[in-house]
């Protein structure tokens, strides 16, 4: 058990880091902070670029910590943060397949991390601490979940261009 979540850590929070350089660096065929930007203004994150680098920020640092086993319930709790503002905003309307079916695997998988621990190849036990347990698992996900919510209801739309007063005469 302890050799699969060590794999499970390590390629998903190193993949999932990766995503993360995308967004801030544009690392691995990714757009940066102003292309990244840019999209999340088009969600209603603004500024773009601000959301653009906590999302990048929570990627990376919530991945390299799940790949390391070290504070795994705040890195899941990171990873499925992230998640709940991808299905939100830019994947509920394609519905399930072909739209937030893979945001919803990583915070699954992120999630059943929090709740079984890091396993014996991790940071956290070489540590002494033992952070599994239904309780870390109830405590990731609902760290995420207010702190999700919350981002997503910061967002604001985009400012309505308003009409030439002889155009509306008209």
């Amino acid at each position: 058990m302890a050799t699969g979540l060590l794999v499970l850590r390590v390629v998903f929070g190193g993949l999932f880091a990766a995503h993360g350089a995308q967004k801030l660096f544009g690392w691995f065929g990714g757009y940066g902070l102003e292309g990244t930007g840019g999209f999340f203004e088009s969600l209603g994150y603004r500024p773009g670029r601000t959301f653009a680098a906590v999302a990048g920020l929570s990627e990376v640092g919530g991945g390299l910590l799940l790949a390391a086993g070290l504070f795994t319930p705040l890195a899941a709790a990171a990873i499925i943060g992230v998640m709940i503002n991808a299905i939100f905003t830019a994947k509920r309307k394609a519905g399930l397949f072909g739209g937030y079916e893979i945001d919803l695997l990583y915070a699954a998988a992120a999630a059943a991390i929090a709740f079984t621990g890091a396993g014996a190849y991790s940071l956290d036990r070489a540590f002494g601490w033992t952070l599994a347990g239904w309780q870390y698992g109830v405590g990731a996900v609902a760290l995420a979940v207010v702190t999700g919510a919350l981002t997503l209801v910061s967002r604001r739309p985009a400012p309505v261009a308003q009409a030439a007063p002889e155009a509306q005469a008209a």
